[in-house]
């Protein structure tokens, strides 16, 4: 498990640089700068835990059953907060209205907190 753990944290973290450049440089000149703002957000989210995965596969603090739960919490919060963020903010550049995802990125949000949540009481339960 720390092993795939460890995968999904690199390749989350590089596709975090790939969108950041991306938005950096290929989306400034057709997004206004809140969908800018916006999609920064997604990206930062996205790197912030690709961080906290990668921390997650090399710690030994944790059973295996409750790093199997926070790291799908991650993955799948990720998925949708960062993901929703994306097309939304890039709506305007498609013929797809994305809109619809408006009320699913808290849904995400509440995914990633969870794993944070999971990751705080598993430590708190331990002794010493």
């Amino acid at each position: 498990m720390n092993r795939k753990i460890i995968l999904f944290a690199i390749a989350l973290g590089v596709m975090a640089i790939v969108f950041g450049a991306f938005g950096a440089h290929a989306l400034k000149a057709l997004l206004n700068e809140n969908q800018l703002i916006s999609f920064e957000t997604g990206v930062r989210y996205q790197m912030y835990h690709a961080l906290f995965l990668l921390f997650l596969g090399t710690t030994t603090s944790l059973a295996e059953k409750s790093k199997k739960m926070i790291f799908y919490l991650v993955l799948t919060g990720v998925l949708i907060f960062s993901g929703s963020i994306y097309l939304l903010a890039t709506n305007d550049l498609t013929s797809i209205d994305f809109r619809f995802l408006g009320p699913v990125t808290p849904v995400g949000g509440l995914l990633l907190i969870g794993a944070w949540a999971t990751l705080f009481l598993n430590i708190l339960k331990q002794k010493g």
